[in-house]
């Protein structure tokens, strides 16, 4: 198995994407080993499907890409995709909230989603390209305290993905065992590695086939 392969979360999350590119992308998880599939919580019950009898496992998305909805919305996505089959929760966190200062709301929010899945994987996604760097520190802290088991940059649908300097800020936030998730612009093994050098456990990207054969993907996740 390529050593990239467990650090993959193998990504379709286009508006556009149809039950045949989901089928073919869990097809592709299971040929490259990678860790999980992440799709948009309407596909969670297709992917569960195609991924029986392989340990790929399944990973939905919440309140995605805005982060804007209630927290009431957000649990009830959340609800339905562990009921369906989802392994993993990529929750956004709520970008104007942390702009807003109302950082007592962005805690409890993230922690409602939580208290769903205390023995699963929460991952939240902080969308680093629109906060400043006492933001990303301050929202890594919140999402830590709230419970997230990982922190991830990046929903790969704002003004840009991933950066050496969210990640080197969230890592100085980082408690206990949680982890960073780097996602967003992840095409090729040489980004990949930069990132995994730094301490990150997971990927979030279109481009995983490119990164286990050594290529380039013009993917925009």
């Amino acid at each position: 198995m390529n050593p990239f392969s467990a650090y993959i979360d193998h990504t379709l999350l286009k508006a556009s994407a149809s039950t045949l590119d989901i089928i073919k992308l869990c097809e592709e998880a299971k040929q490259y080993h990678f860790f999980s599939v992440c799709v948009n919580s309407c596909y969670v019950s297709l992917t569960k499907a195609s991924l029986s009898e392989s340990s790929v496992k399944v990973c939905s998305v919440i309140g995605f890409p805005l982060g804007a909805m209630s927290t009431a919305a957000k649990v009830s996505e959340t609800s339905e995709a562990l009921k369906n089959g989802a392994d993993e929760i990529d929750m956004v966190i709520n970008v104007g909230f942390i702009k807003s200062k109302a950082f007592d709301a962005v805690e409890k929010d993230i922690a409602a989603v939580k208290a769903l899945m205390p023995h699963k994987i929460l991952k939240v996604i902080l969308e680093t390209c629109y906060l400043n760097d006492s933001e990303i520190l301050k929202a890594s802290e919140l999402a830590i305290s709230a419970g997230a088991d990982f922190i991830k940059t990046s929903t790969g649908f704002g003004t840009r993905g991933a950066s050496i300097n969210d990640i080197k800020l969230m890592k100085s936030a980082l408690k206990g065992e949680v982890k960073i998730k780097a996602s967003g612009g992840i095409r090729d093994a040489e980004t990949a590695l930069q990132y995994i050098n730094l301490g990150v456990k997971r990927l979030g990207t279109s481009s995983g086939i490119a990164i286990v054969n050594g290529s380039k993907s013009t993917s925009d996740y």
